[in-house]
């Protein structure tokens, strides 16, 4: 009788736990893909395009930033976007009257799903060439999978979520590589840390009779939080971080901008050009681009304090 009733017993737990199974399966098959529309585009929405100074424009979205650098022998366009907002870059090309097919190289910050999910289809789109770092060219061809620092995460990657579609790498540069497409002069900065290969931009910019140079800044955001899954910063980590505000603080950057709108203040900038005298001056910030450094680094500083404790 007491054998009975411990099978009785198990059978009634594998019931249990095979109705449970379903159940999640069942909320798997209606939540992940309505989850995986969402994070297709991050929820972002469109940004009207305009010109910042000279030949430099913004095709970017309300907060994940593109920029378009044009020129008579072609265009150069520094990152994708999410999977999802490839179509509203397109749009923004389009509406400042320049041809999608004219992009002739495709550049890229770092290889995360917001700034590289829409590569393959902006590349699709133009038949254009894509220059990736030495450090994130891998991760660009696995469609994000590949990326260390995203190790703690990588089940969102293995759900789908964020995986996006891999571009093609047709050129890979390492640090201090210089890029050119006719007048168009740009100088990669591997500033490591937010990714193995995220890259900062310095390229001149000619706006009238002045020369101003711009620096896109990869990301000064840490890769994770010290408190996620007892991630650490590994010495190699640490070393590359050390060495990226070096670099970044070397650079004598007049227009400041970075891979997320409100990084360098886009939105308060963009609307000052409106009644400025002069439309550019807004983006004329190296006070901001140093303090915001000063902050990054802060930052990294309290999370190896808090490693440590």
């Amino acid at each position: 009788m007491t054998s009975l009733k411990i099978k009785s017993g198990r059978s009634q737990q594998r019931q249990v736990l095979a109705g449970i199974a379903v159940l999640l399966t069942v909320a798997a098959m209606l939540i992940i893909p309505k989850w995986k529309a969402a994070i297709n585009n991050g929820g972002q929405l469109p940004r009207e395009p305009f010109c910042i100074a000279g030949n430099l424009y913004y095709v970017g979205t309300r907060d994940v930033t593109s920029f378009l650098l044009t020129g008579p022998a072609g265009h150069v366009l520094i990152d994708g976007g999410y999977p999802g907002t490839a179509p509203m870059i397109l749009k923004n090309i389009a509406t400042l009257g320049f041809r999608i097919t004219d992009v002739k190289i495709l550049l890229n910050s770092h290889a995360h799903f917001d700034h590289a999910g829409g590569l393959a289809a902006l590349q699709q789109a133009s038949g254009a060439q894509l220059w990736a770092s030495e450090g994130d060219a891998d991760i660009l061809l696995s469609g994000g999978a590949s990326d260390r620092n995203m190790a703690p995460v990588n089940w969102l990657v293995y759900l789908g979520l964020m995986k996006y579609p891999a571009p093609r790498v047709d050129h890979r540069f390492r640090d201090g590589a210089q890029i050119r497409l006719g007048s168009i002069r740009l100088t990669a900065h591997v500033t490591a840390g937010h990714t193995p290969g995220c890259t900062t931009w310095e390229f001149p910019v000619r706006d009238g009779n002045r020369e101003l140079l711009a620096v896109s800044i990869g990301s000064l955001s840490l890769p994770m939080p010290t408190s996620l899954f007892d991630w650490t910063y590994d010495a190699a980590l640490r070393q590359e971080l050390e060495r990226s505000f070096v670099t970044l603080r070397s650079l004598p950057a007049d227009i400041y901008l970075s891979s997320h709108a409100r990084s360098f203040s886009l939105k308060r900038k963009g609307e000052e050009r409106t009644t400025a005298p002069d439309p550019v001056v807004p983006f004329i910030d190296r006070g901001g681009y140093l303090a915001d450094i000063t902050k990054a680094e802060a930052a990294f500083r309290r999370a190896l304090k808090e490693q440590q404790m």
